[in-house]
């Protein structure tokens, strides 16, 4: 486990490239920050400055190197390395609330927008104009999108909304891909089909996640649940309810085991083994580990200047975290087997965890 702080301000979002050298995050304001990894350190090398609204999602396509940011100003910008300068360019995306997250899909062909504005947002690049498109999904969408996840086929997209559901949806663009093929959610797949939706989620839906072959789902609601739904199982839904505060993002690290984090500013483990069978395996090592080396003795003397008295009045909590974890990225491996991952939070401290099953 490694921590490294950026500041004082919370992380809204962060994005790895391809070989986890350099990453982009956003201190909650307008901007994006490209560090570089020097030694024990991280070295900001780039500003990017194009948005006037706080940013609210960066995903950093692997392949093409391009990096996609969308922000509450309604807008989106795809991003190129051009001469050592990131270069922005606009996408046309017709929405008239806040952008709320972005991802691409598997291929890099497209990406997913999701906004307050009832509406995902499937962008893709078109030739001849030179210009990112747009088409929008918004079928039985009642209330803001919060989160988006893609199915491995690049086809099927998962979403989370405020309106307490988790859907499927089919993004099949003719013009830019083949007919896709069955899949276990379903067959017939044209744009803007809904494959899957669950209305009993219980509260927001925060974050939703596919399993590595793509057959299960997870999501997390602000009830305090995790939720898996299984497509070979005729798309059962199968629900733990914690004891924990509500848990904002989560992740497959392999075909079975989840882990989830949020509010509670630790991490926890959960497995999907067999049909029906979601249980929560354990906390993952949370504690500081004296981290913080000799500033506990220096803390008590403090205190006992202070207040003459043997007191503690450390405020700080016993988790690596001392805010709220809002996003997890994987930083080595796949979903298939993740072996490290990072998380952010919202007192603006970055962890890179080693993770063995």
């Amino acid at each position: 486990m490694s921590l490294y702080s950026f500041g004082l301000d919370p992380i809204s979002c962060h994005s790895w490239n391809k070989d986890r050298t350099q990453i982009a995050i956003s201190p909650n304001n307008h901007e994006v920050h490209i560090y570089q990894k020097n030694g024990k350190e991280w070295v900001k090398i780039h500003e990017l400055r194009e948005h006037n609204g706080r940013i609210t999602g960066i995903d950093w396509a692997p392949v093409s190197n391009r990096i996609v940011t969308c922000a509450s100003d309604r807008n989106a910008y795809v991003w190129s390395l051009k001469d050592g300068v990131w270069k922005p360019t606009l996408v046309l995306l017709r929405i008239n609330r806040a952008a709320t997250c972005v991802k691409w899909s598997p291929q890099e062909n497209k990406f997913a927008l999701g906004s307050g504005a009832q509406i995902i947002s499937i962008c893709y690049f078109e030739k001849e104009n030179d210009w990112w498109l747009s088409k929008h999904i918004k079928k039985s969408i009642r209330s803001t999108v919060l989160s988006l996840d893609w199915h491995p086929n690049n086809i099927l997209l998962a979403a989370g909304s405020s309106d307490f559901q988790c859907r499927i949806f089919s993004t099949y663009i003719k013009e830019i891909e083949e007919k896709p093929g069955a899949t276990a959610w379903g067959s017939k797949m044209p744009f803007g089909e809904m494959m899957f939706e669950h209305g009993d989620s219980g509260g927001w839906v925060h974050s939703v996640c596919f399993s590595p072959s793509g057959d299960s789902l997870a999501w997390t609601s602000h009830n305090s649940t995790v939720n898996v739904a299984d497509a070979n199982k005729g798309k059962s839904i199968t629900q733990f309810k914690t004891e924990f505060l509500p848990l904002l993002c989560l992740l497959y690290v392999s075909e079975t085991e989840i882990v989830a984090a949020g509010h509670d500013c630790n991490l926890f483990q959960f497995s999907y083994t067999a049909p029906d069978n979601l249980e929560f395996v354990g906390k993952i090592d949370g504690q500081k580990q004296n981290l913080k080396g000799n500033v506990s003795a220096m803390q008590h003397f403090r205190n006992l200047d202070k207040k003459a008295t043997k007191e503690n009045d450390n405020t700080d909590l016993e988790t690596v975290h001392q805010n709220s974890i809002s996003q997890l990225c994987i930083v080595e491996g796949d979903k298939s087997k993740v072996t490290k991952f990072s998380s952010i939070g919202m007192d603006g401290a970055m962890v890179i965890w080693d993770f063995k099953l």
